[in-house]
């Protein structure tokens, strides 16, 4: 290999080992050549599977292990040891079409002001099309500090290429952080003046994973609030930023307080379930929210089962949903093609923690 490449590619692993192979093939398809694929296996217990599925691209991937510490600090060690002027980020479980790579370069090398790219994606539940990305989140332009903030922005990691010295001068990942990580990167980049920008292509497949660190929306909520506090508390901001940031910690404390109310419902815990009630109405103040702090007082019960049956009403209409809009043949094609090594050759990639020899014996 040699010392320099355009693009990194960095893919932490935790139980990965049934899904990786496909993602380092998505990155082997790409029609840009030059890059190098950094695989960072983050104290992963299912190791020896992984690196058995690691094995045949040996000599294709720079592979590193380290102790359990999360995906902020798996991806802080294949950005510290990229090679590569532009980093792109790939979740294990996701796949890239081949034109991902050189569609994200052609933006950043045409306008070297660029510092990040982000994009649309397809997203996959259980091999199914269930939408894409930018139909449930809101997409402006210009992509700035303060749309980021009030969320007029949202940049998906699995579709970002950026320039590796930005990422490296805003700190990379914050390490505390398991959720929500990359919203606190990309907020305290474009504070810090990275021009950052998206396109509506989508050659990423983004899988909804009923178990990844993402699907628990109460956590990810509060997540959101912690980053929110710790911009408030590491920001020099403007008056107009900070009545922002206030306007948006006081929303996704609400959200969190939503939640709350459910989960604190569901362990019967009714008293406090209607203090949260009280404070998530108290912000977003919506006729079904007051109608559940009456019910909370007078009829705790009442009001359980009647959110049960609605959930199971929503859980079920959704998969309706999902039913009609249809199964797209090449997406589904690309999620559960076969692993194969036709593009490796037996050379054994020796550099900075590689696939050892002797651990394959």
């Amino acid at each position: 290999m040699s010392d320099e490449v355009l693009v990194s590619v960095v893919i932490p692993a935790y139980n990965a080992a049934d899904c990786i192979g496909r993602a380092v093939e998505s990155v082997l398809a790409q029609t840009l050549t030059d890059y190098e694929i950094i695989v960072v296996n983050d104290g992963s217990p299912d190791t020896e599977q992984l690196e058995a599925v690691l094995k045949p691209y040996a000599s294709r991937i720079r592979y590193y292990k380290q102790e359990n510490r999360g995906p902020s600090a798996a991806r802080n060690r294949g950005t510290t040891v990229a090679r590569g002027r532009y980093v792109g980020f790939l979740d294990a479980d996701d796949t890239w079409l081949p034109e991902h790579l050189a569609t994200q370069v052609s933006f950043l090398e045409g306008d070297p002001g660029l510092g990040l790219v982000y994009s649309d994606s397809v997203l996959l539940r259980e091999g199914v099309v269930v939408g894409r990305t930018f139909e449930r989140e809101s997409q402006v332009l210009p992509v700035t500090f303060e749309s980021l903030l009030e969320e007029l922005c949202t940049v998906s990691l699995s579709t970002a290429v950026a320039k590796r010295v930005d990422l490296i001068d805003a700190g990379l990942f914050d390490e505390r952080f398991v959720r929500s990580e990359d919203f606190d990167l990309w907020l305290r980049m474009a504070y810090r003046g990275t021009r950052m920008t998206h396109h509506s292509g989508a050659n990423v497949r983004r899988t909804l994973s009923p178990g990844g660190l993402s699907s628990n929306e109460y956590l990810m909520r509060c997540a959101r609030v912690e980053v929110l506090q710790k911009v408030g508390a590491t920001m020099s901001l403007s008056q107009a930023q900070k009545a922002l940031l206030a306007k948006r910690l006081e929303i996704a404390q609400a959200a969190v307080n939503l939640d709350r109310m459910k989960l604190l419902m569901d362990r019967g815990e009714f008293p406090a379930a209607l203090d949260a009630a009280k404070q998530a109405s108290a912000v977003l103040n919506t006729r079904k929210l007051r109608l559940a702090v009456i019910g909370l007082r007078w009829a705790p019960r009442l009001v359980h089962a009647w959110y049960k049956v609605n959930g199971q009403f929503l859980a079920v209409r959704n998969r309706r949903r999902r039913a009609r809009y249809g199964q797209e043949e090449t997406t589904v094609r690309l999620a559960k093609q076969p692993i194969t090594t036709g593009l490796v050759t037996n050379e054994t990639n020796t550099q900075g923690g590689a696939l050892v020899n002797q651990a394959h014996r």
